[in-house]
């Protein structure tokens, strides 16, 4: 899930879904306001269809690597 496969398309693996987090990341928002901003991305042309799951390990991804840090009460932001 991490990198895409012949099987998992790159729009739905955890490292292009965090890219998008980071890029969407401006500025310190909660984990909802992260969720509905990444579901206003999706256009009726390209239906991006990333899950909750989905977004939820990039995000464990993201925090992992030390890109994101918790705030608290479940607000994220950039990692200096």
């Amino acid at each position: 899930m991490l990198l895409p496969t012949k099987h998992l398309p790159s729009e739905r693996c955890a490292l292009v879904i965090g890219a998008d987090i980071l890029r969407t990341l401006s500025r310190p928002l909660s984990i909802t306001q992260l969720w509905e901003l990444q579901l206003s991305r999706e256009s009726d042309d390209q239906p991006r269809s990333v899950t909750w799951g989905s977004f939820v390990l990039a995000l464990d991804f993201l925090y992992l690597v030390g890109a994101v840090r918790l705030q608290g009460a479940g607000v994220l932001e950039r990692a200096p």
